[in-house]
């Protein structure tokens, strides 16, 4: 009976000490989830404000220098015109 006793101790142990190694292993893999979470929000919102900012010198722009628009050609005045 004797002999047992470790033998049952060495077994509760070794599940112990798995059980911390797996439990280290997730809180790792969560902090490493979180951290990459949190960056690719950061990049996100950075990406937006650029585009934003983009979008708004876009639209400054086509209003200090508006593009002229070209006018439609239908079929009369194109007959008219092959015609002269």
């Amino acid at each position: 009976m004797a002999e047992g006793n470790p033998s049952i101790m060495e077994k509760a142990e070794a599940r112990f000490v798995d059980k911390q190694k797996k439990t280290a292993e997730r809180n790792k893999a969560t902090a490493e989830y979180m951290t990459e979470a949190k960056l690719r929000i950061i990049k996100t919102a950075k990406l937006r404000e650029l585009r934003l900012a983009k979008e708004e010198a876009d639209r400054v722009a086509e209003a200090l220098n508006p593009t002229p628009k070209k006018k439609r050609v239908t079929k009369k005045a194109a007959a008219m015109e092959a015609k002269s």
